[in-house]
């Protein structure tokens, strides 16, 4: 089958990260753990050739995206009209999506075939609307779902372990494998599923201050504490906080991180 017949005749652009999602099975399997109802508000990051979209629009009856390549908005505009579709036209990195969340209650969905050269900033951006999300539902790199859901003392936890799970409980779902796009990527990708804690879990007195902590102690990830961290305190205060200096920072858990931000 040539690459019309998957892609409708669009060609992907590796600027974007494209890696259109085309099996139906998978399709299936990623809507149905969203669990999307009627009257919710959900936001579709980089619809593409509207996989998800479609089946969303039939289960929801509208559905917002954000999409930052001409053509395929081109697309999703003769295919679909603005009363089951809004489309925001640009970058999902500078997109306040804030603007989608009705009430004082968290209410927003967002899904995602998020591309895997943006994935990690656009997660942050993300954290940063936590209290105002229901929930979101994502396709990453496997590698990167990994470092996700990570828990301390694993190779894969690290800062973006800690800092997503600062605000939401991760969880992976299933894999999807490389065939499952077009063209398809060298990687195995996976679904992950991120629901926000509830208010004050983990309460960092100052999250600009918790947020180059846990920087400063994944930063160079064989030095201890000691070392990583004496711009901030040094071993001794470590040890009066009941933290063991000679630990690497994969050692401690966001509340651990949290405790050593808000004794400063």
């Amino acid at each position: 089958m040539n690459s019309d017949a998957h892609t409708g005749g669009h060609t992907a652009r590796r600027r974007f990260g494209q890696n259109f999602l085309t099996a139906p099975g998978i399709v299936s399997r990623i809507v149905e753990a969203i669990q999307a109802r009627p009257g919710e508000s959900v936001v579709e990051i980089g619809p593409g050739l509207g996989a998800l979209t479609q089946p969303l629009i039939e289960r929801l009856g509208h559905l917002h995206v954000i999409e930052i390549d001409r053509d395929l908005i081109a697309r999703l505009r003769e295919k679909y009209n603005s009363g089951c579709l809004t489309i925001h036209e640009g970058d999902a990195l500078k997109f306040d999506f804030g603007v989608l969340c009705a009430g004082e209650n968290p209410s927003l969905r967002v899904v995602g075939n998020l591309p895997y050269n943006i994935s990690t900033p656009l997660l942050f951006h993300l954290a940063g609307f936590a209290s105002r999300l229901r929930d979101g539902h994502f396709m990453l790199q496997k590698e990167v779902v990994m470092r996700m859901v990570a828990a301390p003392g694993t190779v894969e936890y690290g800062r973006l372990s800690v800092m997503l799970q600062y605000h939401f409980q991760m969880e992976r779902l299933f894999d999807v494998p490389p065939g499952a796009f077009h063209p398809a990527p060298k990687v195995t990708s996976s679904i992950v599923r991120m629901t926000p804690l509830p208010a004050g879990t983990y309460a960092a007195h100052d999250e600009a201050r918790f947020a180059r902590i846990v920087a400063a102690a994944f930063a160079q990830r064989r030095k201890t504490l000691r070392n990583t961290l004496r711009g901030f305190l040094d071993g001794i205060a470590l040890e009066a906080l009941g933290f063991d200096p000679s630990l690497r920072g994969e050692r401690l858990s966001v509340a651990d991180f949290v405790t050593i931000a808000n004794a400063l």
